[in-house]
């Protein structure tokens, strides 16, 4: 059983079906958070369809998925806000995957993207109630900033200076 990384196509079933199930959880634990209950399906689709994640496609972004043992388990995307900085998003492992490896992973696959772009930098904004995000992203050397961005859901923002890529030859 193993991890494969490659980039998808934000549109492609297994990349769409990976987003509702992203964007339904922290949707779902944000609401049961604030509110005692559970997104609106109407409003599930509405935010499901606004967002499609057209920006995470080349030439200026990036989404990749990572496959368990063939099946789609998890994404990540990266998309240049400016020259030299990418932003980090939609960074998920389906819950029946988690705790193998798959995160960190699709991570280190979304800096090496965002360097293919050009950034020197990767920035990515996250709330309050995703402790596992947060402890992943100090785990893997990002450093929390002050605000790059008015988000109205974001609490916490990170970034990360992105080495030189290592010379394969």
């Amino acid at each position: 059983m193993t991890w494969t990384i490659a980039p998808e196509p934000f549109d492609s079933p297994a990349a769409a079906a990976l987003w509702r199930a992203y964007y339904t959880e922290v949707s779902d634990r944000w609401y049961l958070l604030h509110e005692g209950r559970r997104t609106a399906p109407d409003e599930l689709e509405r935010e499901i369809a606004a967002r499609t994640g057209a920006e995470l496609s080349p030439p200026n972004g990036q989404l990749l998925l990572g496959r368990y043992d063939g099946e789609p388990a998890g994404s990540a995307g990266v998309r240049l806000l400016t020259p030299d900085t990418a932003e980090l998003t939609r960074v998920f492992v389906l819950a029946g995957m988690r705790g193998r490896g798959g995160a960190a992973l699709l991570v280190a696959a979304a800096e090496e993207a965002a360097r293919a772009l050009g950034a020197t930098a990767l920035v990515l904004d996250t709330r309050g109630d995703l402790v596992e995000a947060r402890a992943l992203y100090a785990r893997l050397g990002y450093a929390e900033t002050p605000p790059h961005n008015d988000d109205r859901y974001a609490e916490h923002w990170f970034r990360k200076e992105l080495a030189e890529p290592v010379n394969r030859s």
